[in-house]
């Protein structure tokens, strides 16, 4: 789908324009928020609360993925409603009001070091993502010209990532330090406001359906909205897009940890190494299709993103399978695993899948909103959040299923993510 733009404005202006800066600082506090809340829990289950409830941690830690996104199969259609339904602006101040009582919940939780509570905190954490994410990609073409789009699509996925990244980081870092919970909570709390404080400046955006109807029962409202996509090809393509890209995100993502510890035999520091230049290159990759685009809303390089995400993919597999060691040798730091040339060649191959993988989104995502008809933009970004939720879903139920079957192993996830862009590339290319 190609559609007409105007002369394209700088991209970087955006993040000095009213229109866009307030929407760009309160995503960015609410997705550090998410991350922060999901890793301090994920290693204060695995190192302390686990063992003292005599539960299998990896068990807890799957548990608490699945809580974390069950609210967008549950909430999403009725999200989607109410922002096209209701003043744009009005409902993300709602939604960042919530993230403080949301934050509290978690801080009781962890002072009494409560998993029941804390696992209801970040059911709701959840539940305030589901309701903010049509919100901030439904509001950009109320905001924004049309040319503005792509470049500010991929500030706000840049942006997103590097929020994941320090989140999970800082998460992970501050829970086990000495008074790992007040600096955690404290963090947290301040995060929280600062997004309150930042969402206030957001422009106003005039209902696009003030005449909608709200259905109560969600379950055939999801359903309506997930049989919607058949009827607009462009918001099809662009969904099942996207569901792919997320899916390979989530799944590459979740092998860092195993590949690092089972089969390179490296210590967390070069797990933050991933997940820094993962992060990186999803940025790099955002940013940079803007300037080869100019502005256009078009998703027609699709498929060689597709193909570069294979290309590197394929190596990942090659390189991993190499630089291999042996079990039961000492871990070895960043330092020692970038001092050989196979270590340079892991990293350079997690950045190339990345920025194609940025390169590969971000159009698509400007094609979402803009396919869509203005009243019902904001439900089929919910529809794009459902499928997305249901792909990661039953991706990770996948391999866990040829995991546990010793059909695969670590390395053979990137052959397989190699595989699945390849025929991705040649569908794009053949539907087109």
């Amino acid at each position: 789908m190609i559609q007409p733009a105007a002369p394209r404005p700088n991209q970087f202006a955006l993040l000095a324009s009213r229109r866009f800066l307030p929407l760009f600082v309160t995503q960015f506090f609410g997705a550090f928020n998410d991350n922060v809340l999901k890793n301090a829990l994920v290693v204060l289950v695995t190192y302390r609360l686990a063992d003292a409830a005599g539960i299998d941690a990896a068990m807890l830690v799957n548990l608490a993925g699945g809580i974390f996104i069950l609210p967008f199969f549950l909430f999403s259609a009725t999200a989607g409603q109410l922002a096209d339904r209701l003043e744009k602006s009005i409902l993300i101040r709602i939604v960042k009001i919530s993230e403080i009582g949301i934050v509290a919940v978690a801080v009781a939780g962890f002072v009494s070091e409560s998993l029941p509570l804390l696992l209801v905190a970040l059911f709701l954490m959840g539940t305030h993502s589901t309701f903010f994410g049509p919100l901030k990609y439904a509001i950009l073409p109320d905001h924004l010209d049309r040319s503005a789009l792509i470049g500010a699509t991929a500030l706000i996925d840049a942006g997103t990532f590097l929020a994941i990244l320090f989140g999970t980081i800082l998460g992970g870092v501050l829970i086990l330090a000495q008074g790992g919970v007040a600096l955690t909570s404290t963090a947290m709390l301040v995060v929280a406001g600062l997004g309150l404080a930042t969402c206030l400046f957001i422009p106003k955006a005039g209902p696009a359906a003030p005449d909608l109807q709200i259905s109560r029962n969600f379950v055939a409202e999801t359903g309506r909205l997930v049989r919607s996509m058949a009827i607009n090809l462009g918001v099809r393509r662009a969904i099942w897009g996207i569901s792919w890209f997320w899916t390979v995100g989530a799944v590459l993502l979740a092998q860092f940890t195993p590949l690092a510890k089972s089969v390179l035999g490296a210590d967390e520091t070069v797990v933050a190494l991933f997940l820094t230049t993962f992060s990186i290159g999803i940025g790099a990759g955002s940013l940079t299709v803007n300037r080869l685009l100019k502005g256009e809303i078009t998703d027609r390089y699709g498929p060689i993103a597709a193909v570069g995400m294979a290309i590197f993919a394929f190596d990942l597999y090659f390189a991993s399978s190499a630089a291999a060691r042996p079990a039961g040798a000492a871990f070895i730091g960043y330092e020692a695993f970038l001092a050989q040339p196979m270590g340079w060649r892991i990293v350079i191959d997690m950045l190339g899948i990345s920025t194609a993988g940025g390169f590969f989104a971000v159009p698509l995502y400007t094609v979402l909103q803009t396919a869509a008809a203005k009243g019902f933009r904001a439900r089929a970004v919910a529809v794009n959040n459902i499928v997305n939720a249901m792909a990661m879903v039953v991706s990770a139920l996948a391999l866990a299923a040829a995991f546990g079957l010793g059909w695969i192993g670590i390395v053979d996830v990137f052959l397989l993510v190699a595989l699945g862009n390849i025929a991705v590339a040649l569908f794009l290319y053949w539907r087109r």
